[in-house]
């Protein structure tokens, strides 16, 4: 069975890379055994999507193309899926063998880790890892979040995506399509960045808050994908991160580390509680409703009546 899958895989990439236009599922049903074989129209089609994400996976750039009739047709360019030498010297190969390190706990820790083999194998130095031996501490991201891999490869394959998101002020989720840009890790939260179609404007949404699956959709983006780093202050802006005033709360003792952390200012009130004064940007009343029963907002008006109608969005569930 692997011999089979292997020799299927194999076949799909020699037709996508020696054609000169996009090739439908009918001509590659049509040029690859295997898929004639295929019982039935679902069963081929089953086989062909898990055999294009498998590709893609190992790292075969496949372009998707839709012709003026609505028809989506494949191909895989060379100009696309050639690398120029690769030249790394001891410090640049530690670098990349400590980034490996950070994918271990989701699923890119194979890809991570085929990579390293292969740059090995090219004549990439072996660099001691001062990590592994003398210290304790290891880089991981944590990856938990069913929605991770779908929306990585719908950023990197520039494809659209449907999916239910909920508030955090909300009680029922609703139906979002977005253009994928990026996606961000933020205190321990990952984002995503897109364009959200019904909206007209760009939006980040937390991936904790999308439920169920995320559902890929044909067709080009219609909004300009900006570069990294306005992508980046987005997310950072729409988390929380770009603060534009202050805000004074208080704060159970021996809790709240991460306030304490960001705080301006720490007054004792006695009876178990300190007064703080943070940072106020976009996002703060959703950091705060996670502390609980152990932050009380004093000011301002407007962020205590937020933060009201989140606990509130919370208990009717």
């Amino acid at each position: 069975m692997a011999i089979a899958k292997a020799e299927r895989l194999m076949n799909l990439a020699l037709c996508l890379l020696g054609t000169r236009r996009p090739l439908s599922k009918r001509e590659l049903r049509g040029s690859i055994e295997a898929y004639l074989e295929a019982g039935s129209d679902d069963a081929f089609n089953r086989m062909f999507e898990r055999d294009k994400d498998d590709l893609r996976e190992l790292g075969l750039v496949i372009e998707t193309v839709e012709n003026l009739d609505g028809d989506t047709g494949y191909l895989a360019r060379r100009d696309s899926n050639r690398l120029p030498p690769i030249t790394l010297d001891a410090e640049e190969a530690a670098a990349l063998g400590l980034a490996a390190k950070v994918w271990q706990q989701a699923r890119l820790a194979g890809a991570a880790s085929g990579a390293l083999q292969k740059l090995r194998a090219a004549g990439m130095p072996e660099a001691e890892d001062a990590y592994e031996v003398h210290s304790a501490l290891e880089p991981r991201i944590p990856v938990h979040e069913a929605a991770f891999e779908p929306l990585m490869l719908a950023c990197r394959d520039r494809r659209p995506v449907t999916f239910d998101y909920r508030k955090a002020n909300a009680a029922r989720p609703e139906q979002r399509q977005v253009e994928p840009w990026t996606l961000e890790c933020w205190r321990g939260h990952w984002y995503l960045a897109g364009w959200d179609r019904e909206r007209g404007a760009e939006r980040v949404f937390r991936l904790s808050r999308i439920t169920g699956k995320v559902r890929s959709r044909a067709g080009a983006f219609t909004a300009e994908v900006p570069d990294v780093v306005t992508v980046r202050e987005t997310v950072e802006s729409w988390a929380g991160e770009t603060a534009t005033r202050t805000a004074l709360i208080r704060l159970r003792a021996d809790s709240g580390y991460p306030l304490r952390a960001r705080a301006i200012s720490v007054r004792e009130l006695g009876d178990g509680w300190e007064e703080l004064e943070i940072p106020y940007g976009h996002g703060l009343d959703a950091w705060l409703v996670e502390f609980g029963p152990d932050v009380i907002v004093r000011e301002p008006a407007d962020l205590r009546a937020d933060v009201v109608d989140r606990l509130r969005a919370v208990a009717k569930d």
